[in-house]
């Protein structure tokens, strides 16, 4: 007795289960969203905490399921499976974060500089950064943003600063390098371009 072609054998790639989840996916069934996020969430997780650390890969994670989710009708179960189709979004996904990152860490490093310049006529993106740091500053101990903003408004070096407050160099540069680092996790909270 012949086999009907468009029966699924139990040795394809894709399970029964697997087919009848997308199905459910694609036409925006109830409990299909929560069911691909308990089937696929991990496979994600792992393969976004390979790039970009288990912290921002919870969040690429959740982006992944909600922009799967908004786009829906994009998938197509006959031409791929919801496991790769994932995928795909979650690379995407990775690459946006690894680029809000990389801004991200710019921000930060030409906020840094600016302790090294000596004064000059601020253009337009400097007076933005200058803001964007502003922002971060108010969120430091007063003693710590005191340091800070010596660095960063008066343009005065580690060596001057430490004279001027009579704390150690090494505390100054100390607490400029920590600050640094607490107004970098400030602005990757503020960085919502993407």
């Amino acid at each position: 007795m012949g086999r009907d072609p468009n029966e699924t054998e139990p040795d394809d790639e894709r399970s029964i289960a697997d087919t009848e989840l997308e199905r459910a996916f694609a036409k925006g069934a109830d409990d299909a969203l929560a069911a691909a996020y308990r089937r696929y969430a991990r496979m994600v997780l792992t393969f976004a905490g390979r790039t970009v650390g288990r912290e921002v890969a919870e969040e690429v994670t959740q982006d992944v399921f909600v922009a799967a989710w908004r786009s829906r009708d994009n998938f197509d179960p006959d031409r791929g499976s919801l496991g790769g189709w994932l995928t795909g979004i979650a690379r995407h996904k990775v690459t946006d974060a690894l680029r809000r990152s990389q801004r991200v860490d710019a921000r930060v490093e030409r906020a840094g500089a600016y302790a090294d310049r000596s004064p000059r006529a601020p253009e337009v993106d400097e007076v933005a950064e200058r803001l964007l740091v502003a922002d971060g500053l108010a969120t430091l101990r007063q003693d710590v943003r005191e340091v800070v903003e010596m660095a960063f408004y008066s343009d005065l070096t580690h060596e001057q600063i430490a004279e001027a407050t009579g704390r150690p160099l090494g505390t100054v540069k100390s607490q400029i390098r920590r600050s640094l680092g607490t107004l970098r996790r400030h602005l990757e909270g503020l960085d919502v371009t993407a």
